[in-house]
């Protein structure tokens, strides 16, 4: 596997991630999903948060088209649900992923950002998912999670017409959580995750895996999970450690 595909940077326990395809907007091939798949199966044991981005000014255009292999039903069934390990496990692994997007975040790149936990969009970032205009449907988990961000209404007018979000618009609608300005998405990324870092790591755990998780449960269901949650976080070393430092007026410094 060519390792310069996905460049790795680890710096104070956060690992920028730089998708690394020039000339190609960071499109998605087999092996840049197996690279990043590969990180997330076994992550550094030093790393506590994740920046996800790209270079020469895009994220990640989706699905390289130009590598496009024509696959039977039955493997592009298998070839879906290989794509949904890979984003379940960006999304639910336990590691905080915070995207720093600009230019092309489109179709599987669209996807691959709405499986990680902390968005930021500069003025450049183009949202869209064009799969119709291809003659294909998504296959990269949009229809549960950007479904989930927009609403199923709103996202099939975005696939039947093709339409583009750009920064702005995908914060008024939950595709990204901030809006800022050229330049400035990785700077932030980096200041997040270092707040994010210093967070207790079962409470980002929990976090991570129960939120989403509660929200797909029935009412009752969610409010038992959410105690049991809570119970487990609240009998930590952290935990103390958390009460110990608010009651004498610091911050904490947990494991």
């Amino acid at each position: 596997m060519n390792q310069d595909i996905l460049r790795c940077d680890i710096s104070e326990g956060i690992a920028t991630l730089t998708m690394n395809r020039p000339g190609k907007r960071n499109a998605m091939c087999e092996e840049l999903l197996q690279a990043i798949d590969a990180f997330f199966l076994a992550p550094p044991k030093d790393v506590k948060v994740v920046i996800l981005t790209g270079c020469e000014g895009h994220y990640c255009s989706g699905l390289d088209l130009a590598e496009h292999v024509q696959r039977s039903a039955e493997d592009n069934l298998y070839h879906s649900r290989y794509w949904h390990e890979v984003m379940q496990r960006i999304q639910f692994g336990g590691l905080p992923v915070v995207s720093a997007m600009f230019g092309a975040v489109i179709g599987g790149g669209l996807e691959l950002a709405s499986a990680t936990h902390v968005r930021i969009a500069e003025p450049s970032t183009i949202f869209q998912l064009p799969e119709g205009r291809r003659g294909i449907f998504v296959g990269g988990g949009a229809t549960v999670q950007v479904g989930r961000l927009l609403g199923p209404d709103r996202m099939t007018e975005m696939m039947l017409t093709g339409r583009k979000y750009s920064a702005d618009e995908g914060l008024a609608l939950g595709l990204t959580h901030y809006s800022v300005g050229d330049g400035e998405a990785l700077g932030l990324a980096r200041q997040l995750a270092g707040k994010i870092s210093r967070n207790a790591p079962l409470s980002n755990y929990l976090m991570i895996n129960a939120i989403g998780r509660i929200n797909d449960m029935a009412r009752g269901d969610g409010l038992f999970t959410e105690s049991l949650a809570a119970a487990l976080s609240q009998t930590t070393p952290d935990a103390e450690e958390g009460l110990r430092a608010f009651l004498e007026k610091r911050a904490p410094v947990f494991r």
